[in-house]
């Protein structure tokens, strides 16, 4: 996963989070995003560089099965719903895990969580900028060069940022601006 520091407007550093980490290090001020998500990233800062460096590595996984991470929450369904999944081969947990799967790999959910990136990083970056109540309209109703057009007076690192975020937002047959 790949994160982008940015000091003011200024695109520091682009890269493994413990590589954006030790470029930004001494600038108070800097912001760090995921480029997946366009979510701010808060990192500790203290220590050495290697300290710094081992805390944002991810590690390398080893041989063997990967932990699933699972986490147990609650679900709340209708009667036949439950009856529905209790029927399904695995049981309840797999057949839901397998509709999520399939679900998270429609072109729409691609689409979506582009769009909603780029509001995230947008919002924190560009909320002050000339055009951003438009320009995010314009994002979430699919008008590429609309779009585009509002942000056209933005500093140019954080224009290119955002449009790289929002361009899976797009897809490839996007509405004519008209």
């Amino acid at each position: 996963m790949t994160h982008t520091g940015f000091l003011d407007h200024l695109r520091i550093a682009s890269g493994p989070l413990a590589e954006v980490a030790l470029a930004i290090r001494h600038r108070p001020g800097a912001l760090v995003f995921e480029d997946e998500t366009g979510r701010q990233t808060d990192l500790d800062m203290r220590g050495t560089e290697d300290e710094i460096r081992a805390r944002h590595t991810v590690p390398a996984r080893g041989p063997g099965r990967p932990k699933l991470g699972v986490t147990a929450r609650e679900v709340t369904l209708l009667p036949r719903h439950w009856d529905w999944l209790a029927a399904q081969l695995g049981g309840a947990s797999v057949a839901l895990r397998k509709l999520v799967e399939t679900a998270s790999h429609e072109p729409s959910a691609a689409r979506n969580a582009a769009r909603d990136a780029a509001y995230r990083f947008a919002s924190a970056l560009g909320g002050n900028q000339a055009g951003f109540e438009e320009a995010m309209r314009m994002l979430y109703a699919g008008k590429r060069k609309k779009f585009h057009r509002q942000l056209e007076s933005w500093p140019p690192d954080v224009r290119v940022y955002l449009e790289k975020l929002a361009a899976p937002a797009f897809g490839s047959n996007d509405e004519p601006d008209g």
